[in-house]
């Protein structure tokens, strides 16, 4: 068994972040800002260093978030597009707010590097085991011991390999670039334009301008399989070319990619294991956002945690699940409706009631108007196709 003859020499913590990415270093941080756990041993585990500038997060908001140190652009229109139109978002009273990574990272290591009870170490957890009244953590260099456990290493198979929860993935290359000519407009965010060419799937770009001449620009699908590298590139290529832009440098890049699943992550969760972010369904499914899904659920957990013990507690299956099981189903069958459908939701729907509902905060009724703007059959459909699946299954 795991680490048995070591488990007199292990350090103990009470609380063991395996993974330190998006969901972890929210949940921390909002465990120093309560107050309650600073007489709590934590203890971060990660492989990678958190001191570069690795992705980009956006998200739309209301009110000032607790995040303002890390938000580097904020939009209050933004455009959606496809072949045949274009529509200007104005988004108030929401704002739309792009944050750096290393921004990010920097404000949460700025206010844990200043906590005599929390470690971060650079190390990457090889093994985990968990027994009745302790959890055993294996790095490569150490081994650990905890009270609860919250993990964040994303396992792919245990998605990958069912069939009744679609899997898609949320895949993208963006360049960092700037232009010699001032071509885009700073004020405004381009949310989804599926003027690109489909090719049987679900493709857009994606541009986020921060000034007259600088803006990130992502070339995403919401599909099954990955692409080669030069074929992202080649497209942002063309796009730019389409905005007129003849003369530009490359600053920097990012890639990445977001399963987009219904698959029941949480009821791996245990009494004292619970896994979250990604690998723990904190994603949004139906679209790839992850920070405000992860701002939200960090909250909450933080406040669990001050009453309860019992991890297994935690998930509550809501309306938008299913919702965006719906939208899954649809997609994972025939893959290039997706601009059809996002296209009937934002040509005639009012934003700010979309943005409401991506975000989970609508009512019944304020649902079934956002739904209404869908394609109807699709999704009658997609109901009868998902509960004769469940049934078979």
């Amino acid at each position: 068994m795991l680490l048995k003859n070591y488990i007199c020499n292990v350090k103990h913590y009470d609380y063991i972040f395996t993974g330190a990415g998006l969901s972890a270093l929210m949940t921390v941080y909002k465990m120093v800002q309560s107050g309650s756990f600073a007489d709590s041993r934590i203890l971060l585990l990660d492989e990678n260093t958190k001191k570069t500038n690795d992705r980009t997060w956006c998200f739309w908001k209301t009110q000032v978030s607790v995040w303002e140190p890390s938000i580097s652009k904020k939009w209050d229109l933004a455009l959606f597009a496809n072949e045949n139109f274009r529509r200007d978002l104005h988004l108030k009273p929401y704002q739309y707010n792009m944050v750096k990574g290393l921004d990010f990272y920097n404000q949460v290591f700025d206010l844990l590097s200043k906590q005599d009870n929390i470690t971060f170490l650079h190390q990457k957890v090889m093994a985990i085991e968990e027994s009745e009244t302790i959890i055993l953590i294996q790095t490569e260099k150490d081994s650990f011991s905890c009270s609860k456990l919250f993990n964040s290493v994303y396992n792919n198979q245990k998605a990958a390999s069912q069939t009744k929860y679609p899997l898609l993935q949320q895949h993208f290359i963006g360049w960092f670039i700037k232009s010699e000519q001032p071509l885009f407009n700073p004020e405004q965010a381009t949310f989804m334009d599926f003027s690109v060419e489909q090719k049987g799937n679900t493709r857009f770009m994606y541009v986020l301008p921060t000034s007259k001449t600088e803006a990130l620009l992502e070339y995403t699908l919401f599909s099954h399989q990955h692409l080669k590298k030069e074929e992202y590139e080649n497209e942002i290529q063309r796009y730019i070319e389409k905005l007129g832009i003849t003369k530009y440098e490359i600053v920097e890049k990012e890639q990445g990619s977001i399963p987009m699943t219904c698959y029941p992550f949480w009821e791996a969760n245990t009494k004292n294991v619970l896994n979250i972010g990604t690998s723990g369904g904190w994603t949004k499914a139906s679209t790839g956002y992850t920070f405000k899904n992860s701002d939200k659920k960090s909250s909450e957990l933080v406040a669990f945690l001050q009453r309860e013990t019992d991890f297994r507690k935690f998930h509550k299956r809501s309306k938008f699940w299913f919702y965006d099981l719906l939208l899954l189903d649809i997609l994972d069958r025939k893959n290039e409706l997706g601009s059809h459908i996002f296209s009937s939701m934002f040509k005639k729907g009012n934003s700010n009631l979309i943005f409401k509902f991506l975000d989970e905060e609508t009512s019944i009724i304020e649902d079934i108007k956002v739904i209404l703007k869908c394609p109807r059959t699709l999704f009658i459909k997609a109901i009868f196709h998902v509960i004769f699946k469940t049934m078979k299954l």
